[in-house]
């Protein structure tokens, strides 16, 4: 019976110990809580994105970097000098129009023309890869040069 007695005492004065002074009134103190960061995690590809921009557009047929593109291409080159453990590849694409072979070549002349750019800027070449999916991968659907002049871009995606 004491043993009994004794057990329920030591149950009680641990959920005493345990019990909370603050009553729960429903108001946010900000005890404990956790600080959320705003915004994407620097040095990331939503940082890139949301902050820099991650692609740059092209002309028709055409692999040279337009004024835009060049402005684009300054800030992902200062966005990498300060985040130097990124690398990133760059995916050259292009408009749905022309065989295969023809958008494939001109998708990879897009994606180095956006490569030479960053690397004469100061970005190690060994931080940069470069692919191209010609037509495969359109990032608007449908037809019309609105769509098109879309799908004629450089991509540049954290790695």
């Amino acid at each position: 019976m004491r043993l009994k007695l004794l057990g329920a005492l030591g149950v009680a004065a641990l959920l005493a110990g345990c019990a909370n002074d603050h009553p729960n009134t429903g108001i946010a103190t900000g005890e404990g809580a956790a600080v959320q960061p705003s915004g994407p995690v620097p040095g990331s590809e939503a940082d890139l994105v949301a902050n820099v921009g991650d692609r740059v557009f092209f002309a028709l047929n055409q692999s040279g970097l337009t004024s835009d593109a060049k402005a684009t291409l300054d800030k992902q080159s200062d966005w990498l000098a300060k985040y130097p453990q990124v690398s990133v590849q760059i995916a050259g694409n292009c408009d749905d129009r022309g065989t295969e072979e023809y958008n494939l070549a001109l998708g990879q002349r897009r994606a180095n023309a956006a490569r030479d750019y960053l690397a004469a800027k100061g970005t190690t070449s060994s931080r940069m890869t470069t692919i191209s999916y010609g037509k495969d991968r359109p990032t608007a659907t449908g037809e019309g040069e609105d769509v098109w002049a879309q799908n004629r871009n450089a991509i540049t995606s954290v790695q």
